[in-house]
């Protein structure tokens, strides 16, 4: 495979440079004095932000594009053989590299690669530890999958040896890194389109904590259903965390404030170390800030600086994000896409002061529908009422005879009021009509439901 090296900068092109997360790459690299072009199908700010520091950008894609000089081509799974610049790159003989095969090149150049993983929580895991690594002034470079504020965005460029990152267990991306410190917050069905069963993610993150050195640490959550098939035969420090029972990071006597946010007293190896105070709701998020300190202790940052750096995080873009409030309802907007993720923030919500829940729930692919239609239906029986959008269906094209009316006919079995609306429009009518003062309104899924929220607002 071909090496990327600090020390030997080149000339690199991006096809498809506009995603969030190439763009973040493409940075680090035009920052290591790195010759940087790309190609996207139109202008957006994140190419004009490349542009500005030195990227030179091509629009749209097309194999005139491929320009003598070029070391080396990345591109995303978005990227088809038939696109036209990935011929004109196979044409030439370019080496090319994969965006996930790229970003575990780049982690090669760090001391300190530190690498999140999980089905549930990387991005706010990865943006409550940035918090911390910054709050103990260690000036670390961050590539994190969400907009973080305190770093303007998803990639912060440090001159430190500690790199933070995601790690994706779709399509076995996070197999291309190397992680000097992992950490794998939880492991449950998802992705089935790619993955054939449990079993099957459970060896692929055995595999992503394999690739861990010797002189490596894994930080791993106790509460994994079959741990031992994911630590069994590591040749690394494995060190375990919970928020519900004995580990080496534990959390006791944790409790909520009257916003939902948690508080816990920090327990290390059975001695307390004191009272941790969080800016987040949700038990989830308690478990989140366990695997963080257990990663910031390991690098030796203090606690008083491990207290700030938590007590600093109020979120990520989209993780349970207070929107606003329009005639006294509160407008939520969360990503959750997953029976868990539906779960932990409804579960959160009731902690927060409302008087019902209203959910307006936008299914993510008709693959993750079909594989947890039931789990759906019982998770969003938390909220008080929910209303369902169309599928969103991102990649596919197979409706698999899945349909949001038939998930809404399957909440009301169940005992919910729950609703089919097939338009946006026609949903903020109806919450226009039916919400009233001291309800609380979450948007939920990873498609453009967040929208809704913020049409209402205007």
């Amino acid at each position: 495979m071909y090496k990327i090296d600090f020390n030997n900068p080149l000339h690199i092109h991006f096809i498809g440079i506009g995603g969030i997360s190439m763009s973040g790459l493409a940075e680090i690299l035009l920052k290591e004095h790195f010759t940087v072009s790309g190609s996207d199908m139109k202008p957006s700010d994140l190419t004009k932000h490349l542009a500005s520091l030195g990227a030179t950008i091509f629009y749209p894609q097309k194999a005139a594009n491929i320009m003598d000089g070029i070391d080396v081509v990345v591109y995303t799974a978005a990227i088809h053989e038939d696109n036209e610049e990935l011929m004109e790159v196979r044409r030439r003989n370019i080496p090319a590299l994969t965006r996930a095969q790229l970003l575990g090149q780049l982690m090669r150049n760090y001391t300190t690669p530190v690498c999140i993983s999980g089905t549930h929580g990387k991005t706010t895991t990865t943006s409550m530890l940035s918090h911390i690594l910054l709050s103990g002034k260690t000036n670390p470079t961050i590539s994190v999958g969400g907009i973080l504020p305190i770093i303007g965005g998803n990639i912060r460029v440090g001159d430190s040896e500690i790199f933070v990152t995601e790690a994706c267990e779709y399509t076995n991306s996070f197999l291309e890194f190397f992680p000097k410190i992992g950490i794998i917050l939880n492991v449950e069905e998802d992705h089935m389109d790619f993955f054939k069963d449990i079993d099957d993610i459970r060896s692929s993150f055995h595999r992503f904590a394999a690739k861990l050195p010797q002189d490596g640490t894994l930080i791993v959550n106790k509460n994994i259903e079959q741990l031992e098939a994911i630590v069994d035969g590591l040749s690394c420090r494995v060190i375990t965390y919970s928020e519900t029972q004995d580990a080496d990071y534990t959390a006791k006597n944790i409790t909520f404030d009257k916003l939902g946010n948690a508080s816990f007293d920090l327990v290390k190896y059975g001695e307390l170390l004191g009272r941790i105070q969080m800016s987040v709701v949700g038990m989830h998020n308690v478990s989140n800030a366990l695997s963080t300190i257990a990663a910031a202790d390991i690098m030796g940052i203090p606690l008083e600086s491990i207290r700030d750096g938590i007590l600093s995080f109020t979120g990520t873009d989209r993780r349970f994000q207070l929107k606003g409030t329009r005639n006294g309802v509160t407008i939520i907007d969360d990503y959750a896409h997953h029976p868990t993720e539906i779960r932990a923030s409804l579960t959160s919500a009731r902690n927060y002061p409302h008087r019902d829940i209203w959910c307006i729930f936008q299914p993510h692919t008709y693959t993750r529908t079909k594989a947890f239609f039931h789990e759906f239906a019982e998770a969003l029986t938390l909220a008080d009422h929910v209303i369902l959008t169309d599928i969103y269906a991102a990649r596919e094209t197979d409706t698999l005879g899945m349909t949001s009316e038939a998930l809404a006919e399957d909440v009301k079995r169940l005992g919910t009021d729950a609703y089919y609306l097939s338009s946006f429009e026609a949903i903020e009518n109806f919450v226009l009509e039916k919400c009233i003062h001291g309800d609380m309104l979450i948007t939920m899924g990873a498609g453009d439901v967040v929208n809704i929220g913020n049409s209402l607002l205007k």
